[in-house]
């Protein structure tokens, strides 16, 4: 019995063969939607509105996200924040109720 060889293309070999984007793809932001996150905030932190906001939150997860990151998506915090926003529980679950509240209000 004899098999035909039959290689690919080199063309075929480093094409992507992925169509869906990775989690990693979806949760980047996308310079048009971290414009429009620094003209809400207007360069101040969004949850204790005093500092200068510096870093930039994702209210949902990326492993939780399901689409492109959008600006509702996210939240431009100060350092403190943003520490607080991750690490503690009353942050997480504020977390969790901005991105409910958001969602449905967008709906």
């Amino acid at each position: 019995m004899e098999l035909d060889f039959n290689p690919y293309p080199k063309s075929q070999q480093t094409k992507s063969k992925r169509i869906k984007p990775t989690q990693r793809q979806m949760g980047d932001i996308r310079d048009s939607v971290d414009k429009q996150l620094k003209e809400r905030s207007q360069g101040i932190c969004e949850a204790c509105e005093k500092a200068r906001a510096t870093q930039r939150a994702h209210l949902t997860g990326r492993k939780q996200i399901d689409h492109r990151t959008e600006v509702y998506d996210l939240a431009h915090l100060c350092d403190e924040c943003h520490d607080m926003l991750d690490e503690t529980e009353a942050g997480i679950r504020f977390r969790r109720l901005a991105a409910t509240i958001i969602s449905a209000a967008l709906k």
